[in-house]
Formats: structure tokens, sequence, C-alpha cells
């Protein structure tokens, strides 16, 4: 795969023969035009300029990390419409885990070289419950980064504290965070907003506790959530506003395209993107994104088999063994709840790269399979 070429003639051709000369000229691509990146019929065509700007950026490269997922409740107050795993308090399968219990999780993982923290916006969880978190989990796991709560989540805790997303974030900052996960993005669109999630944060938001964050030195990813109810002009507008604040702050570390998932939500009528829309999102975004480092294909919900293939479709990162994912698995997702450090070792290498084990910061991690 990471020989993969194209016929000149074709890509000539293709509905991007005049795009494809930026796009290996390295020149930055409009919303308009990335639209028209989401809506191609000529897939091979797309993924081979995505490949050229993936090994551009990364050669031959692939990254996986050891970590373990903790998602410490499901309770939240924004009961958004494409969400399966949220429940209101009180409601049958709600639950909340004490500080004990998270500990108890991750040092059941083992060493890993990084703890991801992602949950609810829990009306009663206050700000002493997160900071005696992040200190109890780097007492446990202290070879690891801290990457933990969502911009959503990060200005949930402000409000209900009544203090500044600021504030916050720096006693979190002090309690060990070092990162924060990109979700709670969706589609920035307020149309999509108001449909899906007319509680969470605005895309507005979201950008800006990011640039707090950022400010502060948390680094983060950044995500979109596609395939339910936003059109390609939409999700084009969403993945410029994120390269924009990219040239503001340089703080992103990865995209990470997320594959909606139906089952169990109010949209449950719907398909839910196919392997050909993720593939495209994965490559359109890999191009769009010039200034984003890394793009990840999680596993989690695109599956081991496409996963791979999204490696020569722009994507350079597998994301990690997970451990114990919740959230996606509540909305029917049948892949494993985690896989070993060599499965992700031998996928990678089927695919024909070479796997690189890092931390949340990209930096390079133990020992590998």
């Amino acid at each position: 795969m990471v020989a993969m070429s194209f016929p000149d003639g074709l890509l000539a051709s293709s509905d991007l023969a005049d795009l494809a000369p930026k796009v290996l000229a390295g020149e930055r691509l409009s919303a308009a035009e990335g639209a028209r990146l989401l809506t191609t019929r000529h897939l091979a065509a797309l993924g081979y300029l995505a490949h050229q700007v993936r090994l551009r950026k990364n050669g031959r490269r692939a990254y996986y990390t050891v970590n373990v997922h903790l998602n410490h409740t499901n309770i939240c107050a924004n009961r958004c419409r494409f969400c399966a795993f949220s429940r209101s308090e009180g409601e049958p399968g709600a639950y909340l885990l004490s500080v004990e219990e998270c500990v108890r999780r991750v040092r059941g993982a083992g060493l890993v070289d990084e703890v991801h923290v992602v949950g609810g916006c829990h009306p009663g969880l206050g700000l002493s419950y997160f900071r005696e978190l992040l200190a109890a989990l780097r007492e446990a796991a202290p070879g690891a980064r801290l990457q933990a709560l969502t911009a959503v989540e990060v200005e949930h805790l402000a409000r209900r504290e009544g203090r500044s997303v600021e504030q916050v974030l720096a006693e979190l900052q002090e309690a060990g965070l070092e990162a924060l996960p990109g979700g709670g993005a969706e589609v920035f669109s307020p149309r999509v907003r108001g449909l899906l999630c007319p509680e969470k944060l605005p895309g507005q938001g979201w950008q800006e506790v990011m640039r707090t964050a950022h400010r502060l030195g948390i680094a983060s990813n950044a995500t979109m959530l596609y395939g339910h109810l936003e059109t390609p002009q939409e999700a084009a507008e969403h993945l410029v506003a994120l390269r924009e604040l990219q040239d503001e702050t340089g703080g992103f570390l990865a995209f990470v395209p997320l594959a909606f998932h139906p089952e169990h939500t109010a949209l449950a009528g719907r398909r839910g993107p196919g392997g050909v829309e993720d593939l495209r999102v994965t490559a359109a975004a890999r191009i769009m994104l010039d200034n984003f480092p890394h793009l990840k294909a999680f596993w989690v919900m695109l599956g081991e088999r496409l996963a791979q293939v999204a490696l020569s479709f722009g994507a350079d990162d597998l994301d990690g063994t997970v451990g114990e994912e919740r959230i996606t698995h509540a909305a029917g997702a049948s892949t494993p709840v985690g896989l070993a450090e060599a499965e992700l070792v031998r996928l990678i290498r089927a695919a024909g790269w070479e796997p690189v084990r890092r931390d949340t910061l990209y930096r390079p991690a133990g020992g590998g399979a």
C-alpha cells in the first residue's frame, strides 16, 4: 500500500484534475474546494492525493500508543440525539465511577503511555472530583500522560463552578492534565448543532476552550463527527475553521474523523457512513488540514481492516490499544473493546507501514512488540 501510484491519465480525467496540481504543490484549498473533495466520484484519485500529502508529512511511519480509555460517567446534561452513551441521573444504566474505581481500572491495564479520560457532563461533579482523579491517576500511572476532558466538559465544569475556563484548565493542569481530547466538536454548523445537540456548547465555544488551552500550553486533538445530518459544505467549513485555529495557536496534535454510529441513538433510522465515505472524509481532511501534523484512523469506529486501508488514504495513526471503550460501543460498534499492542503492530506492518509507538504528544514511547 505504501507504493500507491495513480496513472497520470486517470488523474487528469478525474473530477479533481484541476485541484490535483494545487494539492501536489502544497497549496491550500478553500471550503468550496474541500466540499468537492467530499463529493468526488473518483475515490482513488482523492486517495492518491491524500497519500502524497501523508508521505510528505510523515513518510512511512504509522503511529500507535499503548493507552487505556476511562469513561468515568455516562450521566450527562446534554442528551445529544446522536449519542447512545449518555443517561440522565437515576435512569437505568446510569453510572458514576469513584476515583478509587478509576484508579483500579487504570492499574489493571498495566503499563500504559496514555490515560484517556472522557465522560458525560455530570451535573453533580465539581472541580474537586477531577483534581483528585487526575492526581490519583498520575500517581497510579506515573509513566503515562493524562489526556482528559473534552472542551465541552471543561466549559460545563467552569459554568458549574462559576469560574473561567482558563482558571479551571490551570487547576486541572496543576493536577496533571497534559492534553485535551478532541471530542465535542461534532460539526460546527449552527444548523446541525440545533438539530443534533442544542444543549451542547456551540462550535465557537468549543474553539474558544481550545484556544485557551493552547495558550496555557495544553495540547489537544480535534474531531469531526460525520455521516449524520451535515452537508459536504458544512463539513468542509468545519475543517477550514479548525485549520484557521491551528494557524493561530499551533496547539492541535492530530485530527480524528469520527464516523457516526446510529444504533441505539435518536437517529437510529439513519444508516450512518459506509466505507467509501469513511475513506473520502479521511482523505479530504488530510488534504484540507495542511497544518495538522497527524491524522488518526480510529480503528474502534472504522474497524481494523478499514483502518488499515485508511493509512493509505491520508491517516498516519491508528490511535491505541484503548483497553475498554464504552461510548462508540454503546452505539453498536462491533469492534473489540481493546487490542493488544502486538495486534496493532501487526495491522500496521501488514498494511505496509513502519509502526512507531508514541505517547500523547507524539514523543517516542516504550518497548514495542
